[in-house]
């Protein structure tokens, strides 16, 4: 009995280290085993169906505004965040109802100070008001198809932040994944019919240029944060924390934004763009477009707490090149076999995305069987 027991314990010591090596390599698995079950699989779909749905509607409308004559790029970057009003009943409900159903206990129920809560929310605010009037700039000196195509880069740049700031595993079937949402954007912004840049000068040329990608960069290190802030900060699995991180940098984002529109004297134009849009009209675009974004950033953040931002990134790439069949049916572009390849592209690579995420679920599920299996023969041989 005393040989086997020695005998088994070298086994266990065998297998300890490179089961630690082993959880060092998914240092933050996408899909952890203890959100398995087929409630969270529902939550997750709808955090994807809401950031498609959101960012489909915000952006149609907002092409709309710009062919209705809107002009304010001030405008355009205030309703990126105005929209959070929308969530405040909602906010309010799950305040009073704390037990909600994707609630998890944590080992560490320390919650942050006001002070560091409040820093945290600004920074994020102000960076979103930057990133937004960036895009705004960016959209305005740039033609449409160099503006989509620079956007398309901050996948990349997520990858970037998430490798140094979220532990991110890089693999080639996630490598692949990435390269073939960015080709897909890429050439539907290389194939976009309107390619002129008319009227604009070289030096506003490169200024847009510049914006935009910095504006993608930005957005990119934003999402790592968020994720960063929900893991090292926050620690509280509730939705309420997810409403929280929308409303509050929101807040600050739009009196920034608020700020600007009237310091840059954007606001004198507004009466003349509703008198020619229309003052029902334009208040609907304007509504529904911070509607949409909201939505959009909802389920962003959605995905960012229960998966991760380049998780999110990912749907947010995949969606380009599914606006435009929108733009087919609501005004009546063209849609050929180019668009068709980047829309079979984009899926390709959202398909390898959760081929990758389906392998890493079941190595942490096996990794913690294993776990499982020498915690009860450590505990049986110290029985013996």
């Amino acid at each position: 009995m005393g040989e086997a027991q020695e005998l088994q314990l070298h086994v266990i010591e065998a297998q300890e280290p490179n089961l630690a090596e082993d959880e060092a390599i998914i240092t933050r698995p996408p899909f952890p085993t203890s959100k398995g079950g087929y409630k969270w699989w529902l939550l997750v779909a709808f955090y994807i169906f809401i950031i498609l749905s959101g960012q489909t509607v915000a952006t149609l409308l907002g092409r709309l505004y710009y062919n209705k004559g809107g002009n304010s790029k001030w405008m355009q970057t205030i309703v990126g965040t105005a929209g959070f009003p929308f969530l405040l009943p909602l906010l309010i409900y799950f305040y009073r109802k704390p037990s909600i159903p994707n609630q998890i206990n944590t080992a560490n129920n320390s919650s942050p100070s006001i002070i560091t809560l409040a820093l945290l929310y600004a920074a994020l605010g102000i960076f979103s008001a930057g990133d937004n009037l960036m895009y705004a700039y960016g959209l305005l000196y740039l033609p449409v198809s160099t503006y989509s195509l620079v956007c398309a880069t901050q996948l990349a740049f997520n990858v970037l932040f998430s490798y140094f700031l979220n532990s991110l595993k890089l693999t080639p079937v996630l490598l692949n994944s990435v390269v073939l949402l960015t080709i897909s954007a890429s050439l539907l912004a290389l194939h976009s019919e309107s390619d002129g840049s008319t009227g604009i000068t070289k030096v506003r040329y490169v200024i847009g240029f510049l914006c935009t990608l910095g504006a993608s960069a930005l957005l990119s290190l934003i999402l790592s944060l968020y994720e960063l802030s929900f893991e090292k900060i926050l620690k509280k699995k509730t939705f309420t924390v997810i409403l929280e991180m929308q409303i509050y940098p929101a807040i600050v984002a739009s009196s920034v934004c608020v700020v600007g529109l009237f310091a840059s004297g954007e606001w004198k134009s507004l009466k003349g763009e509703m008198e020619l849009i229309g003052g029902v009209s334009y208040v609907m675009i304007i509504a529904w477009t911070a509607v949409g974004w909201t939505v959009f950033t909802v389920g962003a953040l959605g995905l960012i707490f229960e998966v991760s931002s380049l998780f999110a990134n990912v749907i947010s790439t995949t969606a380009l090149p599914i606006i435009p069949i929108f733009g087919v049916i609501f005004f009546h572009d063209k849609m050929d076999g180019v668009k068709v390849v980047a829309l079979i592209l984009a899926l390709w690579g959202f398909i390898s995305y959760m081929y990758q995420n389906y392998l890493d679920y079941f190595k942490t599920k096996a990794l913690t069987s294993l776990s499982t299996e020498a915690s009860e023969s450590s505990n049986t041989s110290a029985l013996l």
